[in-house]
């Protein structure tokens, strides 16, 4: 997962929670850069037709935009439920973040067939504990 993709889920995920378009600052808080920075990534996800912006309302995803968002996030999903069941590693959230900018999709599809992901995948994800609303459910979110 690259940069771009990055962007792309955290857009996803702070429009279900903000239940619409994704403020800048809010974005820029979930993703641990500068207003500037979220501004010009916005800017070149807009040239490629991935987001929507408008100034003072915040960014939305168009409908590739989505599909690569829902994408990045089953791959994070994946990478967290490996993490946490099958390697049970405490901070599993944290090495999540760490190791999606690195795992391409081959290796999240071999991730996959280990562990028991569910079908509705990612559309179950807890945008407010950002993660896996099973983990959430199984006591992961201490």
């Amino acid at each position: 997962m690259n940069t771009a993709d990055q962007y792309l889920k955290t857009i996803y995920l702070v429009q279900r929670i903000e239940d619409g378009p994704a403020a800048t600052g809010a974005l820029a808080d979930k993703l641990g850069v500068s207003p500037a920075s979220v501004n010009e990534m916005v800017g070149k996800l807009q040239e490629r037709g991935l987001v929507e912006h408008e100034k003072y309302r915040g960014a939305t995803l168009t409908e590739d935009g989505e599909e690569r968002a829902s994408d990045a996030l089953q791959t994070y999903c994946i990478l967290e439920r490996f993490l946490a069941n099958v390697l049970e590693v405490d901070d599993f959230r944290m090495e999540a973040k760490q190791l999606e900018s690195v795992i391409d999709e081959t290796v999240a599809e071999r991730l996959d067939t280990i562990i028991d992901r569910e079908p509705q995948c990612p559309d179950c994800f807890h945008a407010e504990e950002d993660m896996c609303a099973y983990l959430v459910e199984e006591g992961g979110a201490d």
